[in-house]
């Protein structure tokens, strides 16, 4: 079954599960709020940040399972976001979305540590089969 294949309000948690939490940076809030909303009716946890500054702040505050990242922000960009959460955090997956994703990029984001590179335009199942690989299901996150 597809990992974004789910009715709306159809959600099957167990009460009182702890949930995965998964931190999405992005400057954009309409791709913000549209990777939050599908990855909430899967279950997860979702932490939102719009600038890479705030991100880092809410990653060391909060502590999530996974990062959903742009590459392309204002200020602190992908890049520099990346960097930092290596240093920080160096086992955590990191999933990199951009708008000007080429093979070069993907190389170079996957060679900074990036788990997994993707296009901006990417269909919801590429998203989720990204975190799927990295990511427990939804409820069975180390709290």
């Amino acid at each position: 079954m597809p990992f974004f294949d789910f009715e709306i309000g159809s959600n099957q948690i167990a009460d009182k599960a702890p949930m995965t939490k998964i931190l999405v940076i992005d400057d954009d809030a309409r791709d913000r709020s549209l990777v939050a909303y599908v990855l909430e009716e899967k279950g997860y946890e979702v932490i939102l940040a719009d600038s890479g500054e705030t991100g880092l702040m809410t990653c060391h505050q909060r502590t999530p399972d996974a990062v959903v990242l742009d590459l392309k922000m204002p200020g602190m960009d992908g890049r520099d976001i990346l960097r930092q959460l290596r240093i920080l955090h160096p086992s955590l997956p990191v999933v990199v979305f951009s708008g000007l994703k080429t093979d070069e990029i993907e190389q170079e984001m996957l060679n900074q540590g990036a788990t997994a590179c993707i296009q901006k335009a990417f269909s919801l199942d590429q998203l989720g089969l990204a975190l799927q690989e990295v990511l427990p299901s939804p409820t069975q996150a180390d709290s």
